[in-house]
C-alpha cells in the first residue's frame, strides 16, 4: 500500500478508536477534528506523506487554534492556507463548546506554534515540497479538550485511567505511522511529545527532543528556529541555512 494510502488508514482507525472515548471532568468538551475537519486532514496525508522522509517531528495534541480549526497539525490559517495551499472545506461539529467555535478557516486568530513551526520549514526549504522530503509533522493525539469555561487542557493532565486508555490508541498510531513512513528519527516537541517518542519509538529509531513553539515556552522566542536546528543535529540532521537556500534559488 502506497505511504499515504497508509497513513489515511490509520488516521481513519485512530479516529474511531478516540471517538469511542469518555471524557469526565475537568474535561467538559472535546473536539475531534479527524471527522468534521477530515477533508482537509486527508488532504495534507495523500499530499505530504506521499515520500519516505528521514524524520518524523511530533507535537502533543490539537491546539484550539490550530488542528482543531483546520484540521492539520500546529494549522495556523494561515500557513495551512497560504503555505501548505490546503483550502478543503471544514464542517461544523455536532457540538460546540459555546465559548470555543469552529470557525474553520474563517478563524481570525492565529495558532503561533503553527506560525512558527511552518515559518521555520518554509525559510529553511521554501517549499512544502522539499520540507517534506525529508520530514513529516504530525501530532501524538488529535484532539482537543477544553474545560467548562473553555479553558484548554492537556492529555498528560486527564485521569489515570481515561490517560491509559487514550494513550493506547495514540501510541499504537504514532508506531504504525513511523513504520508506514520508514522514518530513521523521531523528534517530540516539548517533553510530553519527546517523552512519548522515546517510549513508542524508542527501540525503533533515534529519538530526540526540541522545545515545543508554544509561546507559553520561555525557549519559544524569536529564537526557536534555532533551537530546533540545534535539537536536529544533535540527531545527526543537517536543515539547509538561509545561505544555502538563496545558492540553491
Amino acid at each position: 500500500m502506497p505511504r499515504a494510502s497508509s497513513l489515511v488508514v490509520i488516521a481513519q482507525k485512530l479516529r474511531g478508536e478516540v471517538s469511542r472515548l469518555r471524557f469526565g471532568p475537568p474535561v467538559y468538551h472535546v473536539y475531534n477534528p479527524l471527522f468534521y475537519a477530515w477533508a482537509p486532514h486527508r488532504e495534507y496525508l495523500q499530499r505530504y506523506g506521499r515520500d519516505r522522509p528521514e524524520a518524523l517531528i511530533v507535537g502533543m495534541n490539537a491546539g484550539y487554534f490550530g488542528m482543531a480549526q483546520t484540521g492539520i497539525p500546529f494549522g495556523d490559517v494561515e500557513m495551512v492556507r497560504g503555505w501548505l495551499a490546503i483550502n478543503a472545506p471544514v464542517r461544523k461539529p455536532l457540538a460546540e463548546h459555546p465559548r470555543r467555535p469552529i470557525e474553520g478557516y474563517a478563524c481570525r486568530r492565529h495558532e503561533l506554534s503553527g506560525q512558527r513551526l511552518w515559518g521555520w520549514a518554509r525559510d529553511r526549504f521554501g517549499t512544502p515540497e522539499r520540507f517534506f522530503g525529508r520530514f513529516f509533522v504530525t501530532n501524538y493525539c488529535p484532539l482537543c479538550f477544553l474545560g467548562k469555561s473553555g479553558a484548554l487542557r492537556t492529555p498528560d493532565k486527564l485521569p489515570a485511567k481515561e490517560r491509559e486508555l487514550l494513550f493506547a490508541a495514540c501510541d499504537r498510531a504514532l508506531s504504525e505511522t513511523a513504520q508506514a513512513l520508514g522514518v530513521r528519527y523521531a523528534l517530540g516537541l516539548g517533553r510530553f511529545a519527546e517523552r512519548r517518542v522515546a517510549h513508542i519509538l524508542g527501540g525503533m529509531l533515534e529519538c530526540g527532543g526540541a522545545p515545543h513553539p508554544s509561546p507559553a515556552n520561555p525557549q519559544a522566542g524569536p529564537r526557536w528556529g534555532s533551537e530546533m536546528n540545534r535539537s536536529l543535529f544533535a540527531l545527526g540532521i543537517r536543515v539547509p541555512s538561509r545561505t544555502d537556500r538563496a545558492r540553491r534559488a
